[in-house]
């Protein structure tokens, strides 16, 4: 199953996420943004760290914990490459992340992205699994 796709929206980036289940969907939402940010096959999951967050409903929380993944790039520069979701309700999450600080000599953005945005989020099961569609400002 692929894990996301880039779909065309003005000015912004745009992404669906596929996952067989609701915790492979956030866990490639995440993955999806640093893969868009870097080549991952430089980082190293040397570093872990663990990520709690609260949404007043599902797209809320998926909103929720994709900004505070951002914050750990844009705030800490943390560049992640391993996600897994350890507990998910509709409401909650918990969740673990692995990666390494940016540096600059052996790391290249590739595409900056700077905020998550609530237009057109969307967060469903279907009967192939889960999707989730996103718009980023870049």
């Amino acid at each position: 199953m692929k894990r996301y796709k880039v779909f065309d929206h003005t000015a912004d980036l745009g992404l669906e996420i596929y996952g067989k289940d609701e915790r492979e969907l956030f866990s490639n939402a995440a993955f999806a943004i640093f893969d868009l940010t870097v080549d991952l096959h430089d980082v190293n999951a040397s570093e872990v760290r663990r990520v709690s967050v609260r949404g007043s409903d599902r797209e809320d929380l998926f909103v929720n914990y994709l900004r505070e993944i951002l914050y750990m790039l844009n705030g800490e520069g943390m560049l992640l490459k391993d996600f897994s979701i350890r507990e998910i309700s509709s409401r909650h999450l918990v969740g673990e992340v692995r990666g390494e600080a940016f540096n600059p000599e052996r790391h290249s953005i590739k595409t900056e992205i700077k905020a998550v945005t609530y237009h057109q989020v969307e967060v469903e099961k279907n009967k192939e699994g889960w999707k989730a569609r996103v718009i980023f400002d870049v």
